[in-house]
């Protein structure tokens, strides 16, 4: 990462456009696969998502918004459950959680991932079914824990021996029997098209394969008669675009798999090889679909198990990012726009707008590459190099690197940034002491607030000083 300690002004990030941002030759195109379905600019050169235009979006709701384009969640979480039809697949909810994501969910035969209190606590007030939640988290609370078997969550993804004991205790208490997953670390770290088998096993989650930690777990949740042994868990990196890591992964699960069976006489019923697959930020990503992602990862599976002389487990995925990410795009508004001179002769333009870093900390915080569009009018201007960024007191606040937006870009202009459904909001703060934006749903050319916009009436509420 390029990323400095002291903040992004420090850093080499360079005055070029990165080798794979090419200057387009109408600045005013959407590229399709970084958008929503629903995406497509109208006859004036405004952006329009589920049949809205955004310039109506805003003036109704204010900016910044994140515009969560319905059709599109619920076309890629159909597609999900269609390719992995003899799977379970689990959508994560850390990539964005409210209530109605989670009737949408529901809704198209998804289960739920979630990681903590305040996520069960979101499933269980939009009514969905606790036996279709998976509770993940290395240090949950016996408070969590009791909530969650209170509940009758379906399956708790333990993640150390403490937790083991803390679920025994709180099971035993309740006369119930809790149904378990362990999470184990397989070694094996992959991100885009990328996997080191390595040396990543120095990390927070999970029991160690290599090192034996697993198979204790294992046979300790397996001698408890307060809990009942699902199968193995794991979870190898993010933004994943192929199969690679994952058929190292499962290699290695199923080898543990057949360990268990074969020294414990268990045969456990589940497998779980996580999420991370990856979508198109940017021109240079290239992600899976999920048909072809299920095909590859069944034949994996299935051929690993064949070679370990086990029966194929019930095997269930999490993707999150991959459902919503690109079902959402932020918009906002141009506050200044500042011409920066550089050396040898170069500038670039420093395009301001009315969100930034606490709305989306990912290019802060991962060195993430984003795009935008021009939102509310065409034009005829030539391409300029431009740096989108917010408006808080940091140099590192920076939502889009590198873009081509037209030269003529003005205050009261709308910037839309496509694929920030995953992590944005969930990972919005208050920084500088700025609300979080809301998030508007659209479909059918009608907008409806899932998320409110906060107000400085809500910064103050929590505040215990003020008058």
């Amino acid at each position: 990462m390029r990323a400095h300690e002291a903040g992004t002004l420090h850093a080499d990030i360079g005055h070029k456009a990165p080798p794979w941002l090419r200057a387009p030759r109408d600045v005013n195109d959407l590229v399709p696969a970084l958008w929503s379905n629903t995406a497509k600019k109208n006859a004036d050169g405004a952006l329009e998502i589920g049949g809205v235009e955004l310039r109506d979006l805003v003036a109704e709701h204010g900016s910044p918004a994140y515009v969560l384009d319905e059709d599109d969640f619920r076309t890629r979480a159909r597609a999900f459950r269609r390719a992995f039809k003899d799977m379970d697949v689990y959508y994560a909810g850390k990539a964005f959680l409210c209530t109605t994501v989670v009737r949408w969910v529901m809704e198209e035969g998804l289960n739920l991932d979630i990681c903590s209190g305040g996520e069960l606590a979101v499933a269980l007030r939009a009514g969905a079914d606790p036996s279709r939640l998976g509770f993940h988290g290395n240090n949950k609370s016996e408070q969590e824990l009791a909530r969650a078997l209170d509940a009758g969550v379906g399956r708790i993804i333990v993640d150390s021996l403490f937790e083991i004991d803390r679920l025994v205790a709180l099971a035993a208490e309740r006369g119930v029997v809790a149904p378990v997953m362990v999470r184990v670390t397989a070694g094996v770290e992959a991100h885009t098209h990328e996997y080191i088998a390595t040396a990543h096993e120095d990390q927070k989650f999970g029991f160690s394969i290599t090192s034996g930690a697993a198979f204790e777990a294992v046979a300790k949740v397996n001698q408890a008669a307060e809990l009942r042994l699902l199968g193995l868990h794991s979870h190898i990196g993010s933004q994943i675009f192929d199969t690679s890591g994952f058929e190292l992964a499962a290699k290695r699960l199923i080898a543990l798999h057949a360990r268990v069976s074969d020294e414990l006489g268990v045969d456990m019923p589940e497998l779980d090889l996580g999420g991370g697959f990856g979508i198109a930020y940017t021109t240079q990503d290239d992600p899976a679909d999920p048909a072809q992602l299920a095909t590859e990862m069944g034949k994996i599976v299935e051929h690993e198990c064949r070679a370990y002389g086990v029966e194929v487990p019930r095997v269930s995925i999490e993707p999150g990012r991959a459902i919503v990410g690109p079902a959402v795009c932020t918009v906002y508004s141009v506050g200044t726009v500042k011409e920066v001179a550089l050396d040898a002769g170069a500038s670039r333009t420093y395009v301001s707008v009315d969100g930034g870093m606490s709305d989306n900390i990912r290019t802060a915080l991962y060195d993430a590459d984003y795009s935008c569009t021009l939102a509310n009018r065409s034009s005829d201007a030539t391409p300029t190099l431009a740096r989108v960024v917010g408006k808080h007191c940091e140099s590192g606040d920076i939502v889009v690197k590198d873009e081509f937006l037209p030269s003529d870009v003005t205050p009261g202009d709308l910037v839309a940034v496509p694929g920030t459904g995953a992590y944005c909001r969930s990972m919005a703060s208050n920084y500088n002491h700025v609300p979080r934006p809301p998030v508007i749903a659209v479909k059918d050319g009608r907008t409806r607030v899932v998320v409110r916009r906060e107000t400085e009436d809500d910064l103050l509420l929590l505040d215990m000083g003020a008058e």
